[in-house]
């Protein structure tokens, strides 16, 4: 009675959480034909430019869309899948640390492929010392490969209940990675 009183008078407020999402799916969606045109090696590139763009002093929330629309182009050639907007929406809402919940079936793994290709852009402060130290300062004369054994990327690890889950959906999604250059 309550839930029924409350939704009545303040609205769904599924639906208020999920308005403030759809400025991000508008702005990935628009770039999708941009992307789709690319070859398979500009794509891949892409991951290089986003690098530089964080190094330049970018932030992860600001190359979100492109990052996006780039895992979503990725999805489409490699494993067949094409991204939803919902499941764009989860993605945001994991890449901001939130929980968000789907069903069995509702594409989880795919979500997940998302918030993770974006935090992999971040580069390793110690890479990226060295790559100063090697190139200079500015990123786009910077080759974005490990360093004396020092990893570009931060890492990102995913967090998954059992081993068996673990293995399935890593070798699932690998070729997303591969194809933008992320092991």
């Amino acid at each position: 009675m309550l839930r029924k009183l409350v939704k009545t008078f303040a609205g769904d407020p599924t639906r208020k959480v999920l308005k403030q999402y759809l400025p991000w799916v508008e702005r990935i969606n628009a770039l999708e034909e941009r992307y789709a045109a690319l070859s398979d090696e500009a794509l891949r590139r892409q991951t290089d430019t986003f690098r530089r763009r964080l190094a330049a002093g970018e932030t992860l929330d600001d190359i979100l869309p492109e990052a996006f629309a780039v895992v979503r182009e990725a999805s489409k050639r490699t494993i067949g899948l094409r991204h939803y907007d919902v499941q764009l929406i989860g993605g945001v809402v994991l890449h901001q640390g939130k929980v968000a919940e789907m069903k069995t079936g509702e594409g989880k793994t795919l979500v997940a492929t998302l918030p993770i290709y974006l935090n992999a852009l971040a580069l390793n402060p110690a890479w990226e010392e060295a790559a100063r130290q090697q190139w200079g300062d500015d990123p786009e004369k910077w080759e974005f490969k490990p360093l004396n054994g020092v990893p570009v990327g931060k890492g990102v690890h995913l967090v998954t209940v059992n081993d068996y889950l673990a293995r399935r959906d890593a070798r699932w999604m690998a070729p997303i990675y591969d194809l933008l250059g992320l092991s």
